[in-house]
């Protein structure tokens, strides 16, 4: 076996891998790993006497890192300025990426909804017009999402889930779905008006409702529905939405699900995505 292929250990008695190594573990090819390293995005913390590279576990970290913030599409050069903030550390990094990929997770359920809508009326051979299409995928939809959605996601349990029940959705289904969401969001607005205190009888009905309606595409769990609150308070879009119905609704729901949540044996400060 070559250096290449080798590991070793360094003064610390950590042990390192050759990039050949490092590859094969990750599952980036060599030619990857060397260009990060060319572009000061990855550099291995050592060399052996020959100069092969040699990558660390933080090296090995970092590494899966990048791969997470390139698969939700930052370039390189935004990656590199992300990890390098020295205002940001390891345990901020590990939470953002877990509310991006949340935030993605739920945007791109409603898109498989709204593709399956489409589907649907093609196989009735209905062609809906531009302002049905409207009402359907709504103004921010971009057709690149179905894609992209595939590509991306198409390999997650949370996918194939939504995918199946929503093919088995009738169009009856799709109306009661929203109906029953626009009654939703009237009561959560209705509640935060009233001041019902998180973790009361009333709102804890009404978070488990919230989770419903996202189950009804996949398994959402307690601490699942934590984690798409949270994006709610983070995520400007979210509290724009939820905060037009009524001020300060998106920071009273993620209160409201965190609360419900700890009383189904959750902590909320720790819920992941699963």
């Amino acid at each position: 076996m070559t250096q290449e292929h080798e590991a070793s250990e360094n003064p610390a008695g950590d042990e390192l891998l050759t990039v050949g190594t490092a590859s094969s573990l990750i599952g980036v090819s060599v030619r990857t790993l060397h260009h990060w390293d060319h572009i000061g995005l990855v550099s291995p913390s050592g060399r052996t006497s020959t100069g092969y590279r040699q990558y660390s576990a933080d090296d090995v970290a970092r590494i899966h890192r990048v791969l997470v913030y390139r698969e939700l599409g930052f370039s390189l050069t935004e990656v590199g300025e992300i990890l390098d903030d020295p205002s940001v550390n390891e345990s901020a990094h590990l939470e953002r990426q877990r509310e991006l990929l949340a935030e993605r997770i739920d945007h791109l359920q409603q898109m498989v909804c709204a593709v399956d809508q489409m589907m649907e009326a093609r196989a009735m051979n209905k062609k809906l017009t531009p302002q049905e299409q409207s009402e359907i995928f709504g103004q921010d939809w971009n057709p690149e999402y179905q894609r992209e959605a595939e590509e991306r996601w198409g390999d997650t349990d949370q996918w194939e889930q939504s995918q199946q029940r929503a093919a088995k959705m009738s169009q009856e289904d799709w109306q009661r779905i929203k109906a029953e969401g626009d009654q939703l969001n009237q009561d959560l607005a209705q509640a935060a008006r009233d001041g019902v205190e998180p973790g009361s009888e009333r709102a804890n009905q009404l978070a488990e409702r919230h989770r419903e309606s996202i189950a009804q595409f996949y398994d959402c769990t307690h601490s699942m529905q934590v984690c798409l609150a949270t994006m709610y308070t983070q995520d400007p879009r979210f509290t724009e939405y939820y905060d037009k119905l009524e001020p300060g609704l998106a920071d009273w729901l993620y209160r409201a699900v965190a609360e419900n949540a700890r009383a189904h044996g959750v902590d909320p400060d720790n819920a992941t995505w699963e």
